[in-house]
């Protein structure tokens, strides 16, 4: 799930301390990085890369920025939708609908925020669903989810777990449960991860990166290629905490983040 990279339109959370084209150019190694992730779990199991993204008619600022074979697929929430439905939601239902409408066995929904994401992670969560009785939730550290996985059997039921959620905000992970639970739908559990979408997450991928012997570094080449250019680590040590923490608290209402 990805917004078309442009200045002033992605990552506007981390500006400042980044201006708009830093934020944009990590937003773009972030999207080669965990589309390269996607395609190397496509090595193995039965399985295809796509982003999801809006607006329409921004195709081209994908061009060079995605790997291999990478597809693409319009999720601006246009279509019409079971009543309930906002934000994020709406562009979640409209990627699903889509994939599953090319004839996939089922589609896992993956946020664009998390270039680290263990690729063991995305195939455990493609096994789980592959029998068609659950659905897959991976859990994020800050109460979202960076990952849903459907399986084509249970979409249209599917659905309800995308009415009334309480998006951009610690609830939707509870709320998306308590929706499952109610629907009934079984749900597996992924291991947590984390998104970077403010200052603490940002420092602490500049961190896990600037240690170049341990997971994240390998997983994200290009995130931290552009980390490094940038001297995002050395930036983010020296900043005040208090203001970079102000400067991220805006609104997270964008359809798709």
């Amino acid at each position: 799930m990805a917004k078309a990279p442009r200045p002033g339109q992605v990552k506007t959370r981390l500006v400042p301390p980044l201006t708009p084209e830093e934020a944009t150019a990590l937003n773009a190694a972030f999207l080669r990085d965990i589309t390269a992730t996607i395609a190397s779990v496509g090595r193995d199991l039965p399985t295809a890369g796509f982003v999801a993204y809006a607006p329409a008619g921004g195709e081209a600022l994908f061009e060079g920025k995605l790997a291999p074979r990478t597809g693409l697929v319009l999720a601006d929430g246009s279509v019409p939708m079971p009543a309930g439905v906002s934000g994020i939601g709406r562009s979640l239902i409209h990627a699903m609908r889509s994939l599953l409408g090319c004839g996939f066995g089922g589609v896992c929904l993956i946020n664009s925020d998390s270039p680290t994401l263990p690729a063991a992670i995305l195939a455990q969560a493609v096994a789980a669903f592959a029998d068609g009785r659950q659905v897959v939730l991976g859990p994020a550290e800050d109460g979202g989810y960076y990952l849903i996985g459907v399986p084509a059997t249970l979409a249209p039921r599917a659905e309800a777990l995308f009415r009334d959620i309480p998006w951009s905000t610690p609830g939707v992970t509870a709320a998306t449960l308590d929706r499952a639970a109610a629907v009934p739908l079984a749900v597996l559990s992924l291991p947590a991860w984390y998104d970077v979408d403010d200052a603490a997450s940002l420092r602490r991928l500049a961190g896990e990166l600037a240690d170049d012997t341990g997971h994240a570094a390998g997983t994200a080449p290009h995130t931290a290629a552009i980390v490094a250019r940038l001297g995002l680590g050395r930036r983010l040590a020296e900043a005040p905490v208090g203001p970079l923490a102000g400067s991220m608290a805006g609104s997270r209402a964008d359809p798709i983040r």
